[in-house]
């Protein structure tokens, strides 16, 4: 299965230092590592977009840049971003909100039957509202699960 993978865990990886990591943040970074070289990793231009902004120099952005040109975006389609607002009513119905970017990560992962790598909690509030597969990372609870609600 392929596994879409969300901002703060491409940013845990790339934009931060290795000495200021935590234990949980290293294994995030480590299971990134071996699903890129699975070929299992997944990246869509808006997360590329919050990667690359925000970055102080125009030498630290062109690394940057230059290590994502290795990951080719999926196709968005008219239906991907129809998900998205579908994803975003379903779960506004039940109390929860969403960033426009989460929910659209929600619906690109739904339709393609991908999981979401992701250490922000808000995911798993969407969970309880629409089918979306979670991803948890194999070093934790021994095991690999790739869940959905």
């Amino acid at each position: 299965m392929m596994i879409l993978v969300d901002t703060c865990v491409w940013s845990v990886a790339l934009r931060r230092q290795e000495k200021h990591l935590t234990r949980e943040q290293k294994q995030v970074k480590q299971e990134l590592a071996e699903l890129i070289l699975e070929g299992r990793a997944q990246l869509i231009g808006p997360v590329r977009q919050e990667l690359l902004s925000g970055i102080r120099t125009d030498a630290q952005y062109e690394r940057l840049r230059a290590y994502l040109r290795a990951f080719r975006d999926p196709r968005l389609t008219e239906e991907d971003y129809e998900e998205a607002a579908s994803t975003n009513n379903r779960c506004r119905a039940k109390g929860v909100t969403g960033s426009a970017i989460d929910v659209l990560i929600c619906a690109v992962a739904m339709r393609r039957e991908w999981a979401v790598f992701t250490t922000d909690e808000d995911f798993i509030r969407y969970a309880r509202c629409v089918p979306v597969r979670l991803y948890t990372p194999r070093g934790r609870s021994g095991v690999n699960t790739e869940t959905s609600r």
